[in-house]
C-alpha cells in the first residue's frame, strides 16, 4: 500500500485540518489569551494594583475579586485566571505538537487537544458571559478570553472530528478492541492504514470531481 501523502485532505473537509497555517492561528489566538489571562492572575494576586477596561472600568475588578473567583481559588489554591492561562497555555503546545497528518497518526494528540480546547471553552465561555448576572458586574478582558474561547473551538473541531470518524471507522472494520486501542495511540496496523488512506481518497475524489474542465 502507498504510503498516505503528508497534506492527505480527510473527510469531509475540502483541506487539511491538521494543515500548519490552521495550528499556527490557534497557537497565536491561544496566546493572546494566556497573557490576558496572566495579566488578570497578576491583579488576583496583587502584583498589580489595578486590571485595565475600558469599558466597565472598575468592575473588572469587582469580578476578579468576587465570591464565586475567591471560591473557585479555595478549591485549587491558585487564581481562576491562571488557571485559565494555564488552559490556554496548554492549547498552544497541543497545537504545536505533531505533524500535518496528526489526525490520523497521533490521535490521541487530537482528542487531548479536542479535550482541552472544546469542553473546556465551553465551560469558560459560559461562566464569562454569565458573570453579569452571577456577579453583577462585567469584566472587559474577561469578555475577550471568552470570544477566544468559542474561536478557538472553531478552529479545532474539524480536526478533533476528522480524528474520530477514522478511531470509529478503524474499531468498525476490526471490531477488536486492541486494534483500536493501538491505533488510538499511533501504533500503526494495516487496519488504520486502509482507513486513512481511504478517508483521504474519497476525499481527493471529490476534490477532482467538483473541478471542471478547463479550457
Amino acid at each position: 500500500m502507498e504510503p498516505i501523502p503528508i497534506n492527505a485532505i480527510p473527510e469531509p473537509w475540502k483541506y487539511n485540518p491538521s494543515k500548519w497555517s490552521q495550528r499556527l492561528t490557534i497557537v497565536l489566538v491561544a496566546s493572546i489569551a494566556t497573557l490576558i489571562a496572566i495579566y488578570m492572575g497578576l491583579y488576583q494576586w496583587r502584583l498589580i494594583d489595578t486590571v485595565w477596561d475600558p469599558i466597565f472600568q472598575d468592575q473588572s475588578m469587582k469580578v476578579l475579586d468576587s465570591d464565586v473567583s475567591h471560591q473557585i481559588t479555595s478549591w485549587i489554591h491558585i487564581p481562576d485566571s491562571i488557571l485559565g492561562a494555564l488552559a490556554y497555555l496548554g492549547d498552544v503546545i497541543f497545537a504545536l505538537a505533531g505533524s500535518t497528518r496528526r489526525w490520523y497518526d497521533r490521535p490521541w494528540l487530537v482528542i487531548l487537544f479536542g479535550l482541552d480546547v472544546i469542553p473546556l471553552g465551553i465551560v469558560s465561555a459560559t461562566l464569562i458571559f454569565l458573570q453579569g448576572t452571577v456577579v453583577g458586574s462585567w469584566c472587559f478582558l474577561c469578555l475577550v478570553t471568552g470570544v477566544i474561547s468559542l474561536l478557538l473551538i472553531l478552529f479545532a473541531y474539524d480536526e478533533v472530528w476528522s480524528s474520530c470518524i477514522f478511531l470509529r471507522r478503524v474499531w468498525k472494520r476490526s471490531g477488536q478492541f486492541s486494534v483500536f486501542w493501538n491505533t488510538f495511540w499511533g501504533r500503526p496496523s494495516l487496519i488504520a492504514q486502509e482507513v486513512a488512506s481511504e478517508m483521504a481518497q474519497k476525499r481527493n475524489k471529490k476534490v477532482n470531481t467538483n473541478v471542471g474542465p478547463r479550457y
